[in-house]
């Protein structure tokens, strides 16, 4: 297929990734369910092309801005409260995993070495936690559940990237050294969180400096590739140091973006984040048909695939409620007796966070990245493939059934730090605009010049209409009233950092009434044009 071809066709590929995200919404599935389905159809269409795909190339066009967007959008109060539980998670919890997949890997395909029974697991450990995010939006969970989920998919990725790379050396090189493997993963982190940390404090310099939107957003999306390729160039992870460029990005955005910017921003990186995650999707879907077709139909899998795949999903599903039960039970133990839960929020926790170990984009972009020269690559991309079919389509449309049976969606929790609701924080915020406004209704000799600022509606209307009529009369008065209006949208915006920053509210709660104050802002810098 010529270059011109491939583009064709992958605009075809956009055009039916549209249409499965609608039947998802008509029949109430998680999207990744419909993408995931959407693909076996395609792979099963008579005379669709087989696209080569570059292993290198899919790391380096996917990973970075997905990695990136997960940590602009972190919750970063709570995950620095819950980093210990986090860091269980994210690294322990892959580790465990990926010991687990590899050794019923190794059980069931003798001929695949250990380490590249690692990479298999290494592959399939990291829980995605897009699909389940859609679900808990809908329900009410104890803080710490959600903080866990979300902090968990922000770094386990890192973890599992980092296992890969260590496993798919050894298989490649055929040496391997404990020490130098963990010495070479310290300094791989060290880097990783200097460089970041680094790389995102620089960009935020850069962007403070540039005036123009659409610059600022190019930059912006500049960012995840020149964090990745970087990092890599100078020896450290490009994984860490794209997401900690990331987190350090969404803790000052609200400082660097103006917002419009940050609406145009948002906008723009959530169709990208669609885009290139629905590819993936689809894309595993086609590397399915040409494995197909290399072993000349489906006998092959019938007969060497079948059994290791089906251990291999039921390791990835136990593993992780193993997980939660060990290490849960060990905090439980070594908590106070009077603080300590009783049995039912300990079955209620470990149920949801095991049940919410869907597997997604991550896997999918690892295995389509395998070098061809891979001992059974066709056997882990089926695998991989089969564990986001089953994890999506189980657990995924069932999560919120599970949440509501076993009563994990009732209230706060014990121990739990109450966040003020969008109501509470509205009435902060309106409350630290009706000061600001009280010194900017008067002028210099006391009279009250912006009165209607109270019906703020009527008030706009009549002002445009004589406005149209005496302009040069009204020019100051109108560019009074919209500068007291600013006034007002500042104090409220500083009201919300604060209680942000304080602790006081959640970051979703952050992201909503940020927007309405972008949104009145981006009304009053128009009415001064």
């Amino acid at each position: 297929m010529s270059n011109v071809g491939r583009f064709e066709f992958i605009l075809l590929l956009i055009v039916l990734i549209v249409g499965l995200e609608l039947a998802a919404r008509r029949l109430r599935l998680p999207p990744a369910a419909a993408l995931v389905l959407g693909g076996i159809g395609i792979a099963l269409v008579p005379g669709v092309p087989v696209i080569g795909i570059d292993p290198d190339l899919v790391l380096i066009v996917f990973l970075p801005p997905l990695l990136l967007a997960g940590a602009y959008f972190s919750v970063w109060h709570a995950f620095r409260a819950h980093l210990g539980g986090i860091l269980q998670l994210a690294v322990g919890g892959v580790a465990f995993t990926t010991f687990a997949v590899g050794a019923v890997a190794h059980w069931f395909i003798p001929a695949l070495p250990w380490a590249g029974c690692l990479v298999l697991g290494a592959i399939v450990a990291p829980p995605d936690a897009v699909a389940a995010k859609a679900v808990l939006k809908h329900v009410h969970l104890p803080e710490r559940i959600t903080t866990l989920l979300e902090g968990e998919s922000l770094l386990d990725d890192a973890a599992s990237l980092v296992i890969y790379r260590f496993a798919g050396l050894a298989v490649l090189t055929g040496a391997f050294s404990p020490v130098h493997a963990g010495m070479t993963f310290v300094l791989l982190a060290l880097g990783g969180l200097v460089g970041g940390g680094g790389l995102g404090w620089l960009w935020i310099r850069l962007l403070g400096r540039v005036q123009d939107r659409i610059l600022s957003i190019t930059m912006t999306l500049l960012l995840p590739w020149v964090a990745y390729i970087g990092g890599e160039m100078v020896g450290a992870s490009g994984v860490i140091t794209t997401v900690v460029a990331g987190l350090v990005l969404g803790w000052r955005q609200h400082d660097v973006f103006s917002a419009d910017e940050r609406l145009r921003w948002a906008a723009v990186w959530e169709v990208l984040v669609f885009v290139l995650e629905s590819l993936v999707f689809v894309l595993i879907g086609l590397s399915l048909h040409a494995i197909v077709l290399r072993h000349m139909g489906t006998a092959w899998v019938a007969q060497d695939v079948v059994r290791p795949v089906a251990g291999i999903v039921a390791a990835v599903l136990v593993s992780r409620f193993v997980w939660m039960i060990l290490t849960e039970g060990l905090r439980v133990a070594w908590l106070p007796p009077r603080e300590r839960p009783d049995w039912r929020e300990f079955l209620t926790f470990v149920t949801i966070m095991g049940w919410c170990g869907m597997r997604g984009v991550v896997s999918l972009a690892i295995v389509l990245a395998l070098p061809a020269t891979m001992p059974e690559r066709d056997v882990m991309q089926i695998v991989t493939f089969v564990v986001i079919l089953v994890t999506v389509l189980g657990q995924g449309t069932t999560i919120g059934w599970v949440i509501h049976m076993v009563g994990g969606d009732g209230g706060q929790g014990r121990g739990q730090h109450h966040h003020l609701s969008v109501s509470q924080a509205r009435a902060l915020i309106a409350h630290a605009q009706e000061q600001a406004m009280r010194q900017q209704a008067y002028d210099a000799q006391g009279q009250l010049v912006h009165g209607r600022l109270l019906e703020q509606y009527a008030y706009r209307a009549e002002l445009a209409e004589r406005f149209s009529h005496e302009q040069q009369a009204l020019q100051g008065r109108r560019d009074a009233h919209y500068h007291a209006l600013l006034a007002t949208i500042q104090a409220g915006r500083a009201e919300l950092l604060r209680l942000h920053r304080g602790g006081e509210i959640h970051d979703a709660v952050l992201h909503q009434l940020e927007h309405e104050l972008d949104l009145q802002q981006m009304t009053a810098e128009g009415g001064l044009i």
